[in-house]
């Protein structure tokens, strides 16, 4: 019945039926308005129906509701019986309702229907997308082969989205993305590194939403865009959780524990998580040196990488329900690690004729033991009924982190003996508050204006200590070149607003940001002289920027099912502080990283034009994208004309504003659920990339294109037993000085429900051809190196899920609680669907 009346509907619309409703009725209109929530929730349905029948039975006017579940729908004058209907929810019918003037309706409440819950699981273990005039939402369901694995790696499974072999994560190909949790910078995420998402299960996510054409609400920050994770958060009545262990190989093994009590008045809710992970590793370096001055031309540098990593983390939060229209959220999150870490580097220098000249060992022992605590508090004020919201948000959070590291040497050839060890002490502490007022205010019937307020004011202190031995068995001496106290501080005052409407098909929302930043850096404890390459380092900097970040998001719904989007924005790309500390990394002696401290922002424009279509079985969605940046970021590899204590050439890998690009490219996905027991989730995307730029004499232009493409496959087979396989490649990539080959990664999951559906096994296997290596090559004017590196290799896991009081999936209606940062104006809903 309830697709007989959606099919109704939209034979109504195309047609455009206009049937009188009752004997002595006329062709005057009037307006009918209402909203429709959940009952239990008081969350608002969109996309519920209703549908206007006149005496005869016949339905002759419908229509759906929006993103805050109202509608409004011109109907003429008569009595009807007014029907609404939703996707697992018991039906109601009103009757006798008289309508002879422009009429606003009571709300309705609609109760879940028990018997239909069935059709429910099967709808939120699928992918869904939904379109807003600023972003994408991915309602990722239950992706088997993320099963016991991190966020890190659900989101390699997020269209537009990849993580490289080392954890890095892509917008479109551009490593420039904001990772935001509930709508904020978080220590969930890290701030500057996502090492931090590595610890948190893919489990805990409700949602990504993949921000290509940001709206003036969010942060400017990240020039490929924002990735917003969005955690669950129970919103039923009563209490209810889950108990989630895994096993796995290499060996790990992670409990996750989900509880939430829900009264009418408070909502408790905690994520607690216990992990310990082994994740092997390997690297191979061959560098040839093309300087005469090189007795040994040719250096092979072998890795091997044993990490082990520890980890606790519980996120406690309780939501209090002042009344029906305001609410406080406080929430603590902590988070506890430790990671022991060996890398064992083998170094062989081979001489002009290829012959093995020296060879050394260089064993690093490395353990960081770090914690993070974070404190969140939300007010949350909704004015009045017709949607008008103040909402203040104020985070804090502390962290620290403790890495010591031994790094001992010894020649293996020609002649064995030990060298000279190093004893590193590297201590970072972080303290960052964030302070943000929003407010809402709805103008007629389809405008609204926000504005808002956000303040960021971050410092990272970084105690650096280089103890070496001038002789192996000697005393250790600090190294007074090396050894340093990094301060750097980065303050940001945001203010925003935007105004956004619908005409009929149209919808629009257009905004002005405007930010200034502080950047401030001063290092101390060190000595810099003529004698060594750090008086070439402005080793101190305090600067101001200000900038204005406009925003422009279309939309143009051609049917419910079909409409097209355009946005533009601009964005600034900060550098923080790993890219501006300007001492280098000792992992490896001859192949560094080093900071630069005369880093300044990059700016980039950003267009997209996207298409979306939705028909029965199928969703496709497409854009096409062009971005321009000015002073972007880009890593030179250069000899630095320095040598190890051992007469290596040192190889200095830095960050520059080099160049300035451009990115243009096509991307489309799909959602294809041919049947209940078959689901296809696909995307591809192909992009070029031009640079233009030129640092110490030498050009670094590049023209490239590159592609990648996944495909996820789910089937239901024999004994109701779930296989899922997904598939990624990432197509090969150059710039001006490496060229990366292209990387294969497949992952392929069993699922099985068992204890009467309140339990759940699965067994998946993560890069099963164990294929995901990074493998370039790097040409200078005086070396190349051809590298190959692994991050981590093929692993294996088995899950359990246990769930009490709680169905396999929940009601997919949607609420507008804190945790999602608030919905901008339409979030386009009435225009998309």
């Amino acid at each position: 019945m309830r697709f007989c009346l959606l099919l109704a509907l939209a034979l109504l619309g195309q047609s455009g039926i206009s049937q009188r409703a009752n004997s002595g009725s006329t062709d005057q209109k009037y307006s009918v308005s209402g909203q429709i929530i959940d009952q239990e929730t008081g969350n608002p349905l969109e996309y519920a129906t209703v549908a206007f029948i006149n005496s005869e039975g016949s339905i002759v006017e419908g229509g759906i509701t929006d993103l805050d579940g109202k509608y409004s729908i011109d109907v003429q004058r008569g009595v009807y019986t007014i029907r609404y209907e939703y996707i697992s929810y018991n039906t109601i019918e009103k009757t006798e309702q008289r309508i002879f003037e422009n009429t606003q309706l009571p709300t309705i409440s609609m109760s879940l229907d028990s018997e239909s819950l069935d059709e429910v699981v099967v709808r939120a273990e699928t992918t869904e997308v939904q379109i807003r005039l600023d972003k994408k939402i991915y309602n990722i369901g239950k992706d088997l082969t993320t099963s016991g694995a991190t966020v890190g790696d659900a989101l390699s499974n997020v269209p537009s989205v990849t993580v490289d072999v080392e954890g890095a994560i892509a917008l479109r190909g551009n490593e420039n993305v904001q990772i935001l949790i509930n709508g904020k910078p978080s220590a969930i995420a890290g701030f500057g590194s996502t090492d931090a998402l590595t610890q948190l299960p893919a489990d805990a996510i409700e949602k990504v939403e993949v921000i290509t054409s940001a709206s003036a609400r969010y942060d400017a920050e990240g020039t490929a865009g924002i990735l917003n994770i969005v955690l669950k958060k129970e919103k039923t009545l009563g209490v209810n959780g889950s108990a989630i262990l895994n096993l796995g190989y290499p060996y790990s093994a992670q409990l996750t524990t989900n509880f939430n009590v829900r009264t009418e008045k408070f909502n408790f809710f905690n994520t607690t998580g216990l992990q310990y992970r082994e994740a092997p590793g390997n690297g191979r370096f061959e560098n040839i040196f093309f300087s005469k001055n090189v007795d040994n031309p040719l250096v092979i540098e072998d890795r091997d990488i044993e990490r082990i990593r520890r980890g606790f983390n519980t996120n406690l939060g309780v939501e209090y329900y002042i009344d029906d229209n305001s609410s406080v959220t406080a929430t603590g999150f902590y988070r506890k690690s430790k990671d022991d870490d060996e890398t064992v580097n083998l170094t062989e220098e081979f001489d002009p004729s290829g012959q093995l000249d020296k060879s050394r060992e260089r064993v690093e022992y490395e353990t960081e033991d770090d914690y993070t605590f974070q404190f969140s508090a939300n007010y949350t004020n909704r004015l009045d009924d017709n949607g008008q919201l103040l909402t203040a948000d104020f985070q804090w959070e502390n962290g620290k982190e403790t890495s010591p590291a031994i790094i001992q040497e010894a020649q293996l050839f020609p002649t064995p003996e030990p060298l000279p060890t190093e004893d590193i002490t590297e201590i970072t502490e972080e303290t960052e508050y964030l302070a943000q007022a929003d407010y809402v205010l709805p103008i007629g019937e389809n405008a609204q204006f926000e504005a808002g307020y956000r303040g960021r004011f971050q410092n990272e202190v970084t105690d650096y200590l280089l103890l070496q031995q001038l002789v192996a068995g000697g005393p250790f001496v600090r190294n007074d070149s090396l050894s340093n106290i990094f301060d750097f501080t980065q303050n940001i005052h945001a203010l925003y607003t935007q105004y956004g409407n619908k005409f009929g098909k149209f919808s629009f929302l257009l905004g002005l940001r405007m930010e200034t930043t502080k950047l401030k850096g001063e290092v101390t404890g060190v000595d810099v002289t003529s004698e060594n390459e750090n008086a070439l380092l402005n080793l101190g900097f305090d600067k101001d920027f200000i900038g204005l970040f406009p925003t422009v998001n279309l939309v143009y719904e051609i049917t419910e099912d079909e409409n097209v989007t355009f946005g533009y924005n601009r964005r600034i790309n900060r550098p923080r502080g790993f890219f501006i500390n300007p001492f280098p990394s000792r992992s490896s002696e001859a192949n560094i990283f080093q900071g630069n401290p005369d880093l300044n922002p990059a700016y980039a424009s950003a267009f997209d034009l996207g298409y979306l279509k939705r028909w029965s079985k199928m969703t496709l969605t497409s854009s096409v994208y062009y971005q321009y940046e000015t002073d972007a970021f880009e890593r030179i590899q250069e000899d630095t004309g320095f040598e190890t204590p051992n007469g290596i050439p040192i190889i200095r890998t830095i960050p520059i504003n080099l160049s300035t690009n451009q990115r243009m490219g096509f991307e489309a996905g799909m959602i294809y659920n041919p049947s209940r027991k078959i689901q296809l989730n696909g995307s591809f995307n192909i992009f070029r990339f031009i640079k233009d730029g030129e640092f110490n004499g030498v050009v670094y232009d590049a023209d490239d294109t590159s592609w990648f493409a996944r495909l996820s496959t789910k089937i239901m087979l024999p004994a109701a037993i779930q296989w899922q396989t997904n598939g990624f490649y990432r197509g090969p990539t150059r710039n001006a000085q490496t060229e990366n080959e292209g990387i294969l990664s497949i992952n392929t999951a069993l699922s099985k429900d068992i204890l009467n559906d309140n339990a759940t096994i699965v067994f998946n296997v993560r890069d099963l051809f164990n294929s995901r290596i990074r493998r370039s090559f790097t040409e200078t004017p005086t070396f190349t190196s051809d590298s190959e590196f692994q991050w981590r290799v093929r692993s294996f896991n088995l899950s359990f899920t246990y769930r009490f009081n709680q169905k396999k999936r929940q009601s997919r209606g949607r609420g507008n609680d804190n945790f999602d940062d608030g919905e901008e104006f339409g979030g386009g809903g009435r225009a998309n669907p």
